[in-house]
């Protein structure tokens, strides 16, 4: 399964998930509102995106409307807290995905 991972920055929290659940899924992460934000192409490649607030599916769907149609898109609901690799966010991302897979 090829899971996209979508946070704001593409620093913290969609970058850690992308390296913990590399073993487990085809992974990759990106941005809303980075200098290389995410891509329609990006979009496309995934069977699963998730999110991790709610806000930043809202953006995905305002942005690009038919991908959000066409996609499976979860919000896990961690806020931007942690840092890269943090335990803490390694912890809830593990407890959270694992709920969804």
């Amino acid at each position: 399964m090829k899971v996209l991972f979508i946070c704001n920055q593409n620093e913290n929290r969609s970058k850690t998930a992308e390296d913990v659940f590399k073993s487990r899924f085809k992974t990759k992460s990106a941005g809303l509102y980075n200098t290389k934000p995410v891509t329609e192409k990006q979009l496309s490649w995934a069977d699963v995106i998730v999110v991790m607030e709610e806000t930043q599916r809202t953006e995905i769907a305002r942005r690009f409307p038919n991908q959000y149609m066409q996609k499976r898109i979860v919000s896990i609901d961690i806020p931007d807290i942690y840092h890269y690799n943090q335990p803490e966010l390694i912890e809830a991302l593990k407890s959270r995905v694992d709920n969804l897979f």
